[in-house]
């Protein structure tokens, strides 16, 4: 959990120290994402994440477009990696192909429709928003300065984040062994599938119970429903606690204890306001749809 965690903030820091040479210090992004990662153990909707893009741009002196650039960039290896392990569990499923392309042999011309249209409005919705993605990215352009030199982004950003995610697995095993659920890579694939899964659909804080239904299911044919669930609750608890032990080590060494209570908690209220208005502007959204007004979003 160390690598995985220090192995992240590595990424992150590669990012922002090309960026930013003179105002990126090693110890202030380390604990920031430890804190983040603590944070998403106990919080709901990964607010932990918003919390340390804000804590950067205090800690940098950096816009919130150029923090967001700097995201997107870390995020480059875990989307590739969450892809594998979708494309992965899609074509080992056993007749994956059979439930899938069958209803495609049998209606060849609705398949064409189907997907002629899809690729029709894939490419208007590109017309349509790309000049905001351009506008955005020149904006945030300076946080994710370091794709202009791929060799030192594959070497400091995408390699270490690989390390980190065969770390997250090695601690997934480690876990599954303890409760004498048999280790394989399938078996590694199905959970850290269900995981990703339980993060994109979950509500509660830190997804509890939202994980274990997701772990029971990804460990349905290898373990029992107990099993599965003893082994999720385990290894989510013991995992926040470390997080939170791991996040105060790292606040104190790199801020002190008063430093770092006041960053954490004004870069939580912040993250708090920022979150409330982008509920404001999607309420104001779905409000002007339905009376078919011209919508009025809230600056």
């Amino acid at each position: 959990m160390i690598v995985q965690t220090t192995a992240t903030a590595f990424a992150w820091y590669s990012i922002l120290k090309f960026a930013y040479p003179e105002r990126t210090r090693w110890r202030d992004v380390l604990a920031g994402y430890a804190v983040s990662v603590a944070l998403n153990g106990i919080l709901p909707a990964n607010i932990g994440t918003l919390v340390l893009l804000i804590m950067l741009t205090v800690l940098i002196g950096m816009s919130f477009a150029a923090v967001l650039g700097a995201y997107a960039v870390e995020k480059i290896f875990f989307t590739v990696a969450g892809a594998f392990v979708y494309i992965y569990l899609f074509l080992t499923v056993g007749g994956s192909f059979d439930i899938s392309f069958d209803w495609v042999h049998e209606n060849p011309l609705a398949t064409i429709v189907v997907f002629g249209g899809g690729a029709l409005l894939i490419v208007m919705l590109a017309r349509r928003f790309w000049p905001h993605v351009v506008a955005w990215w020149e904006k945030a352009k300076e946080g994710g300065a370091i794709l202009a030199r791929p060799r030192r982004f594959l070497g400091r950003v995408f390699l270490p984040s690989f390390v980190s995610w065969l770390a997250m697995l090695a601690c997934i095993g480690v876990f599954l062994n303890a409760y004498g659920i048999p280790v394989s890579f399938d078996t590694l694939m199905h959970v850290a599938g269900g995981n990703s899964l339980a993060n994109v659909t979950s509500f509660t804080p830190g997804g509890v119970g939202v994980t274990q239904a997701w772990n029971v299911a990804s460990l349905q044919g290898v373990a029992s429903s107990q099993d599965a669930t003893a082994y999720s609750v385990a290894q989510q608890l013991v995992g926040t606690a470390w997080n939170i032990i791991y996040a105060l080590i790292l606040m104190i060494w790199a801020w002190g204890w008063g430093g770092g209570k006041q960053l954490v908690s004004d870069s939580y209220a912040e993250a708090k306001r920022r979150q409330a208005e982008e509920q404001e502007k999607r309420r104001a959204k779905k409000a002007a749809a339905g009376s078919g007004e011209p919508e009025q979003v809230p600056q």
